[in-house]
Protein backbone atom coordinates (compact mmCIF):
# COMPACT_ATOMS: atom_id res chain seq x y z
CA UNK A 1 0.00 0.00 0.00
CA UNK A 2 1.31 3.91 -1.12
CA UNK A 3 1.87 5.79 1.69
CA UNK A 4 -0.60 9.30 1.91
CA UNK A 5 1.63 11.47 0.89
CA UNK A 6 0.98 15.62 1.29
CA UNK A 7 -1.07 17.70 -1.27
CA UNK A 8 1.09 21.24 -0.75
CA UNK A 9 -1.40 23.74 -2.55
CA UNK A 10 -1.00 26.88 -0.51
CA UNK A 11 -1.22 30.19 -2.30
CA UNK A 12 2.14 32.34 -1.78
CA UNK A 13 -0.37 35.37 -1.93
CA UNK A 14 -2.49 36.02 1.27
CA UNK A 15 -3.56 39.52 -0.17
CA UNK A 16 -3.35 40.30 -4.21
CA UNK A 17 -5.56 43.80 -4.65
CA UNK A 18 -4.19 47.69 -4.84
CA UNK A 19 -1.39 46.02 -2.73
CA UNK A 20 0.59 42.30 -2.94
CA UNK A 21 1.34 40.44 0.83
CA UNK A 22 3.18 37.31 0.21
CA UNK A 23 3.95 34.98 3.00
CA UNK A 24 7.68 34.88 2.68
CA UNK A 25 7.50 38.48 3.03
CA UNK A 26 5.06 38.33 5.86
CA UNK A 27 7.03 36.16 7.67
CA UNK A 28 10.41 37.68 7.06
CA UNK A 29 8.68 41.01 8.71
CA UNK A 30 7.80 38.54 11.53
CA UNK A 31 11.27 37.44 12.39
CA UNK A 32 12.37 40.99 11.90
CA UNK A 33 10.06 41.84 14.48
CA UNK A 34 10.46 38.76 16.43
CA UNK A 35 14.24 39.18 16.81
CA UNK A 36 14.68 43.01 17.24
CA UNK A 37 12.53 42.21 20.60
CA UNK A 38 14.81 39.37 21.42
CA UNK A 39 17.72 41.52 20.81
CA UNK A 40 16.37 44.30 22.79
CA UNK A 41 15.68 41.83 26.15
CA UNK A 42 18.87 41.53 25.52
CA UNK A 43 20.26 44.63 25.73
CA UNK A 44 18.21 45.77 28.57
CA UNK A 45 19.75 43.04 30.80
CA UNK A 46 22.80 44.19 30.04
CA UNK A 47 22.62 47.83 30.60
CA UNK A 48 23.25 48.56 26.96
CA UNK A 49 22.22 52.02 25.29
CA UNK A 50 17.91 51.35 23.91
CA UNK A 51 19.50 53.69 20.83
CA UNK A 52 21.70 50.84 19.66
CA UNK A 53 19.22 49.08 18.78
CA UNK A 54 17.24 51.78 15.90
CA UNK A 55 20.67 51.50 14.33
CA UNK A 56 21.43 47.67 14.69
CA UNK A 57 18.13 47.20 12.96
CA UNK A 58 19.23 49.56 10.06
CA UNK A 59 22.77 48.08 9.74
CA UNK A 60 21.11 44.80 9.76
CA UNK A 61 18.28 45.55 7.20
CA UNK A 62 20.55 46.45 4.90
CA UNK A 63 23.01 44.11 4.96
CA UNK A 64 20.37 41.07 4.93
CA UNK A 65 19.24 42.75 2.30
CA UNK A 66 21.80 43.75 0.14
CA UNK A 67 24.31 41.12 0.89
CA UNK A 68 21.66 38.17 -0.03
CA UNK A 69 20.69 39.42 -3.14
CA UNK A 70 24.48 39.85 -4.21
CA UNK A 71 25.42 36.73 -3.03
CA UNK A 72 22.49 34.87 -5.36
CA UNK A 73 23.92 37.23 -8.26
CA UNK A 74 27.65 36.31 -7.65
CA UNK A 75 27.33 32.39 -6.39
CA UNK A 76 24.52 31.68 -8.80
CA UNK A 77 23.81 33.62 -11.47
CA UNK A 78 26.66 36.09 -12.74
CA UNK A 79 26.96 34.52 -16.36
CA UNK A 80 22.98 36.06 -16.09
CA UNK A 81 23.33 38.89 -14.18
CA UNK A 82 27.20 40.05 -15.94
CA UNK A 83 24.99 40.33 -19.43
CA UNK A 84 21.91 41.63 -17.94
CA UNK A 85 23.51 44.04 -14.57
CA UNK A 86 19.86 45.90 -14.59
CA UNK A 87 18.58 42.82 -13.17
CA UNK A 88 20.14 43.10 -10.10
CA UNK A 89 17.73 45.22 -8.34
CA UNK A 90 14.86 43.30 -9.38
CA UNK A 91 14.56 41.95 -6.10
CA UNK A 92 10.84 41.52 -6.60
CA UNK A 93 11.55 38.54 -9.39
CA UNK A 94 13.41 36.51 -6.75
CA UNK A 95 16.82 35.69 -5.70
CA UNK A 96 18.27 35.58 -2.15
CA UNK A 97 21.08 33.55 -1.08
CA UNK A 98 21.51 33.10 3.01
CA UNK A 99 24.93 32.64 2.69
CA UNK A 100 25.47 36.41 0.51
CA UNK A 101 23.12 37.46 3.53
CA UNK A 102 25.27 36.04 6.24
CA UNK A 103 28.66 37.54 4.49
CA UNK A 104 26.36 41.05 4.83
CA UNK A 105 25.62 40.90 8.32
CA UNK A 106 29.49 39.88 9.17
CA UNK A 107 29.90 43.14 7.48
CA UNK A 108 27.65 45.28 9.39
CA UNK A 109 27.89 44.22 12.83
CA UNK A 110 31.75 44.96 12.09
CA UNK A 111 31.15 48.66 11.08
CA UNK A 112 28.39 48.47 13.94
CA UNK A 113 31.09 47.81 16.52
CA UNK A 114 34.00 50.10 14.94
CA UNK A 115 31.18 53.23 14.80
CA UNK A 116 28.77 52.91 17.70
CA UNK A 117 29.38 49.95 20.16
CA UNK A 118 33.29 50.51 20.20
CA UNK A 119 33.14 47.08 21.73
CA UNK A 120 34.28 43.86 20.39
CA UNK A 121 32.48 42.58 17.25
CA UNK A 122 31.92 39.39 19.24
CA UNK A 123 29.64 41.18 21.54
CA UNK A 124 27.37 41.79 18.87
CA UNK A 125 27.39 38.83 17.03
CA UNK A 126 26.84 36.30 20.37
CA UNK A 127 23.62 38.27 20.90
CA UNK A 128 22.31 39.05 17.33
CA UNK A 129 22.69 35.19 15.98
CA UNK A 130 20.38 34.19 18.41
CA UNK A 131 17.63 36.03 16.81
CA UNK A 132 19.15 35.19 13.49
CA UNK A 133 18.52 31.48 13.99
CA UNK A 134 14.64 31.80 14.59
CA UNK A 135 14.85 34.33 11.31
CA UNK A 136 16.33 31.61 9.75
CA UNK A 137 13.23 29.59 10.96
CA UNK A 138 10.65 31.61 9.43
CA UNK A 139 12.17 32.43 6.34
CA UNK A 140 12.13 28.47 5.69
CA UNK A 141 8.73 28.81 6.29
CA UNK A 142 7.81 31.17 3.93
CA UNK A 143 10.19 29.17 0.66
CA UNK A 144 7.60 26.56 1.78
CA UNK A 145 4.38 28.98 1.15
CA UNK A 146 6.30 29.48 -2.28
CA UNK A 147 6.76 25.89 -3.24
CA UNK A 148 10.37 26.32 -3.47
CA UNK A 149 14.02 24.80 -2.78
CA UNK A 150 12.43 21.52 -1.74
CA UNK A 151 14.54 18.29 -2.27
CA UNK A 152 14.48 14.99 -4.15
CA UNK A 153 11.59 12.42 -4.34
CA UNK A 154 11.15 10.58 -1.32
CA UNK A 155 8.47 7.61 -0.37
CA UNK A 156 8.32 8.74 3.12
CA UNK A 157 5.34 9.19 4.41
CA UNK A 158 5.57 12.57 5.11
CA UNK A 159 6.48 13.69 1.44
CA UNK A 160 5.25 16.74 -0.17
CA UNK A 161 3.41 16.97 -3.72
CA UNK A 162 4.40 20.94 -4.23
CA UNK A 163 1.69 21.20 -7.04
CA UNK A 164 1.89 24.78 -7.84
CA UNK A 165 5.82 24.37 -8.44
CA UNK A 166 6.42 24.03 -12.21
CA UNK A 167 9.97 22.85 -11.40
CA UNK A 168 7.96 19.96 -9.51
CA UNK A 169 5.39 19.41 -12.19
CA UNK A 170 7.76 19.07 -14.75
CA UNK A 171 10.27 16.72 -12.85
CA UNK A 172 8.78 15.06 -10.09
CA UNK A 173 4.83 14.78 -10.96
CA UNK A 174 3.25 12.65 -9.36
CA UNK A 175 5.95 11.66 -7.12
CA UNK A 176 6.47 13.43 -3.87
CA UNK A 177 9.36 15.17 -2.45
CA UNK A 178 11.35 15.96 0.60
CA UNK A 179 9.99 18.91 2.06
CA UNK A 180 13.49 20.35 2.84
CA UNK A 181 12.18 24.10 3.82
CA UNK A 182 10.48 21.72 6.86
CA UNK A 183 13.79 20.04 7.69
CA UNK A 184 15.85 22.92 7.87
CA UNK A 185 12.89 24.97 9.33
CA UNK A 186 13.25 22.64 12.31
CA UNK A 187 16.63 22.56 13.34
CA UNK A 188 16.84 26.64 13.02
CA UNK A 189 14.19 26.24 15.45
CA UNK A 190 15.86 24.16 18.24
CA UNK A 191 19.05 26.17 17.38
CA UNK A 192 17.10 29.43 18.59
CA UNK A 193 15.88 27.48 21.41
CA UNK A 194 19.57 25.81 22.42
CA UNK A 195 20.98 29.51 22.24
CA UNK A 196 18.07 31.30 24.06
CA UNK A 197 19.07 28.38 27.00
CA UNK A 198 22.66 29.39 26.57
CA UNK A 199 22.23 32.61 26.84
CA UNK A 200 19.50 33.44 29.28
CA UNK A 201 20.06 30.50 31.87
CA UNK A 202 23.95 29.22 31.04
CA UNK A 203 25.47 33.13 30.45
CA UNK A 204 27.29 31.86 27.97
CA UNK A 205 27.47 35.67 26.49
CA UNK A 206 30.11 35.57 29.30
CA UNK A 207 32.39 33.74 27.20
CA UNK A 208 32.62 35.66 23.90
CA UNK A 209 32.43 33.90 20.62
CA UNK A 210 30.89 31.02 22.36
CA UNK A 211 27.15 32.03 21.03
CA UNK A 212 28.51 33.34 17.57
CA UNK A 213 30.41 29.88 16.88
CA UNK A 214 27.23 27.67 18.27
CA UNK A 215 25.12 29.72 15.77
CA UNK A 216 27.60 28.50 12.72
CA UNK A 217 28.29 25.38 13.06
CA UNK A 218 24.36 24.50 14.14
CA UNK A 219 22.99 26.58 10.85
CA UNK A 220 25.93 25.59 8.34
CA UNK A 221 26.31 22.43 9.45
CA UNK A 222 22.55 21.51 9.45
CA UNK A 223 22.54 23.22 5.72
CA UNK A 224 25.77 21.17 4.79
CA UNK A 225 23.62 17.98 5.13
CA UNK A 226 20.45 18.68 4.17
CA UNK A 227 22.00 20.25 0.81
CA UNK A 228 22.53 16.66 0.23
CA UNK A 229 18.58 15.29 -0.65
CA UNK A 230 18.62 19.35 -1.93
CA UNK A 231 17.47 19.89 -5.19
CA UNK A 232 20.20 21.79 -7.22
CA UNK A 233 19.64 26.00 -7.36
CA UNK A 234 21.60 26.20 -10.67
CA UNK A 235 22.49 23.59 -13.30
CA UNK A 236 25.89 23.87 -12.95
CA UNK A 237 26.03 22.50 -9.66
CA UNK A 238 24.82 18.99 -11.48
CA UNK A 239 28.59 18.48 -12.39
CA UNK A 240 29.73 19.53 -8.68
CA UNK A 241 30.69 16.49 -6.05
CA UNK A 242 29.48 19.27 -3.47
CA UNK A 243 27.03 22.32 -4.44
CA UNK A 244 27.70 25.55 -4.31
CA UNK A 245 25.99 25.90 -0.72
CA UNK A 246 28.14 23.56 0.74
CA UNK A 247 30.81 24.61 -0.37
CA UNK A 248 30.20 28.17 1.08
CA UNK A 249 29.44 26.40 4.32
CA UNK A 250 32.42 24.59 4.96
CA UNK A 251 34.12 27.80 5.88
CA UNK A 252 31.12 29.08 8.42
CA UNK A 253 31.55 26.09 9.95
CA UNK A 254 34.96 25.94 10.18
CA UNK A 255 35.11 29.22 11.70
CA UNK A 256 32.37 28.36 13.66
CA UNK A 257 34.52 25.40 15.71
CA UNK A 258 37.13 27.60 15.98
CA UNK A 259 34.78 30.56 17.63
CA UNK A 260 33.77 27.49 20.09
CA UNK A 261 37.21 26.16 20.96
CA UNK A 262 38.42 29.76 21.43
CA UNK A 263 35.87 30.38 23.72
CA UNK A 264 36.08 27.40 26.21
CA UNK A 265 39.47 27.93 26.74
CA UNK A 266 39.69 31.15 27.80
CA UNK A 267 38.80 32.58 30.62
CA UNK A 268 35.30 33.84 30.97
CA UNK A 269 34.29 37.21 31.33
CA UNK A 270 32.03 38.97 33.85
CA UNK A 271 29.02 40.91 32.85
CA UNK A 272 26.77 43.13 35.10
CA UNK A 273 23.25 42.79 34.42
CA UNK A 274 21.45 45.62 35.33
CA UNK A 275 17.95 44.52 34.12
CA UNK A 276 17.81 47.52 32.54
CA UNK A 277 18.64 50.35 29.35
CA UNK A 278 21.53 52.48 29.99
CA UNK A 279 20.64 56.74 30.18
CA UNK A 280 21.50 57.94 26.05
CA UNK A 281 23.99 60.70 27.96
CA UNK A 282 26.30 57.76 29.39
CA UNK A 283 28.79 57.03 26.71
CA UNK A 284 29.58 52.92 26.74
CA UNK A 285 33.43 52.67 28.35
CA UNK A 286 35.43 50.17 25.83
Amino acid sequence: MLPEFITWDVNPTIIDSFVSIRWYGLMFAIGFWIGFNVVAKMFQREGAPERWMGILLIYVGIATIVGSRLGHVFFYKWDYYSAHPWKILATWEGGLASHGGAIGIIIAVILFSIFTTRRNPLWTFDRLTVAIALVGCLIRIGNLMNSEIFGYATDLPWGFKFVRSPEWQSEYAPLACHPTQIYEALCYLALFGLMMWMYWKRNAGERPGLLFGTFLVGTFGSRFFIEFIKNDQVPFEASMTLNMGQWLSIPFVALGVFLICWALTHKRIHIDYPGKFAPDNIKNKK
